[in-house]
């Protein structure tokens, strides 16, 4: 896009986008299994490793729809958005750019895996304690923690934000806020709707 700065000052537009806004879905099902997928393409360091399915949120697209679809796209579970219970913001990721990535919480509506065989090597529902002990999730400060924020809202130790639509004046358009309500003063009384 070609753009030309009219007023006499500096330039204040960015010259390009400088953000990618990725989600990481936590999606357990009723017999404390995680959806975890192996990719056909990673690192080598990062082979075997049984992951959270994760994507890039598509141009225009809500945090929570991102979520969803990228769970679909990669295993053929259908899901409902429960809430982001975690972010991270990194720097210099892919094509140099700053990374958004934001850790969703998914309720499972179906269980039966059907395997995007372009991005994706394997699927499965793996026991959480399993999960848990891989050694290279273990050895990461990083997604150790996110699996504890995880386990934390599991037990209702811990409130994500969930997904609110409002309309702003500024604007008039409909936005996304996410936040959380807890009930009672009760840390573990999150409402989530």
């Amino acid at each position: 896009m070609m753009t030309r700065w009219i007023s006499d000052g500096p330039c204040l537009l960015p010259s390009n986008a400088s953000h990618h806004v990725g989600v990481g879905s936590f999606v357990i099902n009723d017999n404390d299994e995680v959806l975890v997928v192996q990719e056909k393409h990673c690192t080598p360091d990062l082979l075997g490793l049984w992951k959270i399915p994760t994507g890039f949120i598509h141009e225009s697209e809500e945090i929570y729809n991102g979520a969803v679809r990228e769970v679909k796209e990669e295993t053929g579970i259908e899901t409902e958005f429960v809430e982001v219970v975690a972010f991270r913001h990194a720097q210099e990721v892919s094509f140099e750019k700053s990374d958004l990535f934001f850790v969703c919480m998914l309720r499972p509506l179906s269980t039966q895996i059907m395997v995007d065989d372009i991005e994706i090597q394997a699927a499965k529902w793996m026991p959480l304690d399993e999960f848990v002990k891989q050694p290279l999730i273990q050895g990461d400060n990083m997604f150790k923690k996110i699996i504890e924020i995880c386990i934390a809202r599991l037990g209702k130790r811990y409130c994500g934000l969930s997904v609110h639509q409002l309309v702003s004046r500024f604007d008039g358009k409909i936005s996304s806020l996410y936040f959380n309500i807890v009930e009672d003063d009760n840390d573990s009384a999150c409402q989530t709707n």
